[in-house]
């Protein structure tokens, strides 16, 4: 990703086809060693071709990946549901409340700020 990063800053610098050096300059100015190969991989595959098609062509394929999260919130109600209807322990979900807050006692390590 970096090298891809360094290239379009190259582009956006005014050079419409970077060479190696010209990315390792940019690299190296953050500290980054630059592996030769690498360079010349992401030089050859972007070669001849228009930054802004790219970035367009990119963001169509960002838009159509799935994201995560609204998998687990579906499923989060209908595992919880059969617990429910089985008419789930109230004692159990004290008990647990109560272990919750005699941990949260805890991290203050015995100094109380404001007693």
């Amino acid at each position: 990703m970096r090298y891809v990063a360094a290239y379009l800053l190259a582009v956006l610098g005014g050079q419409e086809s970077p060479a190696n050096a010209d990315l390792e300059k940019i690299l190296s100015s953050v500290g980054i060693e630059a592996e030769a190969e690498r360079l010349t991989r992401v030089i050859k595959e972007l070669k001849g071709k228009s930054i802004d098609d790219l970035i367009k062509e990119g963001r169509e394929k960002l838009s159509s990946m799935p994201v995560g999260g609204g998998a687990a919130a579906a499923a989060a109600p209908a595992a919880g549901a059969p617990a429910a209807a089985a008419g789930g322990d109230k004692k159990e979900a004290k008990k647990e409340e109560k272990k919750e807050e005699s941990e949260s006692e805890d991290d203050d390590m015995g100094f109380a700020l404001f007693e």
